[in-house]
């Protein structure tokens, strides 16, 4: 048997570094957004008891490293049955150390795979327990969606009426209830240049270098912060589809400075016609323009792809989605 699972790449609407928790990670308030810009893999069960990956990306480690063989891992020791094998397959389009989430989307797409190939029988909270032992963006990337993420990034609320809550997954939510969840409708302009990185760790370190004087310290602090997401404008506007206010990015304005294709791209990104809303996505390289819809996104491409492909820019069109990690049943085979 095998088994197809997309794995959806993930912009941040909103980036709030609020302080430092006392595990020593940073305490977040974002606003996190599926998209359909999402790598494929194919799982196909092996009676060898190994786990094995192929990509097309020679550049990626298939290795012991790579999220997708920890999630198998870890799968197959919750399950109690080491006898367990698969191949699994990526088919790989989100850019690596993009800021968009691939390689954690990567491993949520296994856990939902494997789960349904080996017929573990895991519940959606088993497969958040184990995505958020694994990593600070997985569980967004089990739920997908728009969701207000909180702590590390692993506590999330629905940001929309119909989507699911943090603790199950959307994706496969989806094909049990058949419902449409509301998603936004926005289009998105998505670019990266291939030669630049951002090390995470190290835009948090510097963030609290230069920001750390500004840090929350208590719990009632975040709560106040977190509420304020919660009632703002962004949250209203994505309910109700009024004017977006201007993103926010705490790891924007130390990340600009320092990285130079990311100054390059949001300032030709702002020179889109019709854009609602420029900002990098997470740690960045990547950087995006919110559209009313997907043909404001393909006019601004047409509009702007000259000087992107000058600059050396890799650019994508892309949709809002409200799923996370989530089987594709046509393409399942017995």
């Amino acid at each position: 048997m095998t088994l197809t699972v997309e794995a959806p790449a993930k912009i941040n609407l909103h980036l709030e570094v609020l302080g430092l928790r006392p595990d020593g990670y940073h305490e977040l308030a974002m606003v996190m957004q599926s998209l359909d810009l999402a790598d494929s893999l194919r799982f196909a069960s092996t009676a060898d008891a190994a786990i094995t990956l192929e990509c097309d990306r020679p550049d990626l480690s298939t290795g012991s490293d790579n999220l997708i063989v920890k999630a198998a891992v870890m799968l197959r020791a919750r399950a109690g049955l080491p006898e367990l094998g698969a191949h699994i397959t990526l088919s790989k389009r989100i850019p690596i150390g993009a800021g968009l989430a691939g390689g954690s989307s990567d491993g949520a797409a296994t856990l939902v795979g494997l789960n349904a190939l080996w017929g573990c029988g895991f519940s959606a909270a088993d497969l958040h327990a184990m995505a958020q032992a694994l990593g600070s963006d997985m569980p967004f990337c089990l739920a997908g969606g728009t969701q207000l993420c909180f702590g590390r990034g692993e506590v999330m609320e629905p940001a929309l009426a119909g989507q699911t809550s943090g603790s199950a997954s959307a994706g496969a939510a989806s094909l049990v209830s058949g419902a449409a969840p509301a998603v936004p409708r926005f289009g998105v302009l998505l670019i990266k240049h291939p030669e630049a990185s951002v090390s995470t760790p190290w835009a948090f370190g510097r963030c609290r270098d230069l920001r750390g004087d500004f840090y929350l310290e208590t719990e009632a602090d975040f709560e106040q912060r977190r509420q304020a997401l919660r009632q703002g404008p962004l949250v209203a506007s994505l309910a109700a589809g009024g004017p977006l206010p201007a993103l926010r990015n705490d790891l924007q304005a130390v990340v600009e400075p320092e990285v130079a294709s990311v100054g390059v791209g949001l300032a030709l990104l702002r020179r889109a016609p019709a854009a609602l809303a420029v900002a990098m996505s997470g740690s960045g390289p990547s950087l995006f323009a919110l559209f009313a819809d997907a043909a404001g996104a393909e006019a601004a491409r047409s509009a702007l792809i000259d000087d992107l492909t000058t600059a050396g820019f890799e650019v994508w069109c892309c949709r809002c989605t409200a799923s996370g990690a989530s089987l594709e049943p046509s393409r399942n085979d017995p």
